[in-house]
């Protein structure tokens, strides 16, 4: 199992790094739907989908 670690250390470390970074960017897009943000950065004037990210 250890020889398995040693030989993978690299692509290991890589994964790691990969998740976290796609955990944090999870993250902030939830943080900025609770804040009323938009994902796309364009604003809704004309978006088809406004009234299914903007429920009032």
């Amino acid at each position: 199992m250890l020889d398995f670690l040693m030989k993978n250390l690299g692509t290991i470390i890589v994964l790691i790094v990969l998740i976290a970074v796609v955990l944090l960017i999870i993250f902030r897009m939830y943080k900025n739907h609770k804040k009323g943000k938009t994902a796309c950065g364009c604003g809704c004037d004309n978006c088809p989908s406004a009234k299914i990210c903007h429920k009032k």
